[in-house]
């Protein structure tokens, strides 16, 4: 009887050990690691620098030339004719992104930084952030998209259309425009990447 108790004990306590190990057993999810929210915490800083330098590079991207205007052909004068970013409504639609998208990375790095001095955060919680990184990377995909499209034109101009190029003229804000739209670019793939990060972690969770 001794023996088949002290048997009984020691299977117990190998199951205690590997159920402690595997992160509280068959019902309990496994916590997730910490390098995971520090990778979280530094990806989040990242964006919001990265989305806050292209929301101050656009911002002042803004330029004054002397354009030749015609009064009378074959007369003309030299005119002062601005550039600013506010003239294109692709533009403006990357500014109200950027801005939201600076905002939401600062409000989660804070909230990665809480995550990781206590506890890991919840499987509900990380599905949460998988859809709001999901959801952003897709506004400034899209932002990105129409901002290209814009620089493009004023790059190349289209002669199907009679658009004539601008950059030409206008380099300093084409330099503005063009260093925006790539450190948008840059959010995006932070973006998809935090979600992949995401996704990971909860996909470590699931029971096997």
């Amino acid at each position: 009887m001794a023996t088949v108790d002290g048997t009984t004990a020691s299977t117990g306590a190998k199951t205690a050990t590997v159920a402690s190990e595997s992160g509280g057993g068959r019902y309990g999810p496994p916590a997730a690691p910490a390098s995971n929210s520090g990778a979280q915490v530094a990806l989040r800083a990242l964006l919001f620098a990265v989305s806050l330098s292209a929301l101050v590079v656009l911002v002042t991207a803004k330029q004054t030339v002397m354009v030749p205007v015609v009064v009378r052909p074959p007369q003309f004068i030299l005119a002062p004719v601005p550039a600013k970013f506010t003239h294109s409504p692709a533009l403006i639609y990357l500014l109200a992104a950027l801005c939201a998208t600076s905002l939401y990375s600062l409000v989660t790095a804070i909230s990665s930084l809480r995550l990781l001095s206590s506890s890991a955060c919840s499987a509900r919680t990380l599905f949460l952030l998988i859809l709001l990184d999901v959801f952003y990377a897709g506004v400034m995909a899209s932002a990105t998209g129409s901002a290209g499209a814009v620089a493009w034109v004023g790059l190349k101009g289209n002669s199907h259309t009679r658009w004539n190029k601008i950059c030409n003229v206008y380099g300093n804000f084409c330099r503005h425009i063009g260093s925006s739209t790539f450190l948008a670019l840059l959010a995006s793939a932070l973006l998809l990447l935090l979600a992949f990060l995401n996704a990971y972690s909860l996909y470590r969770r699931t029971p096997r």
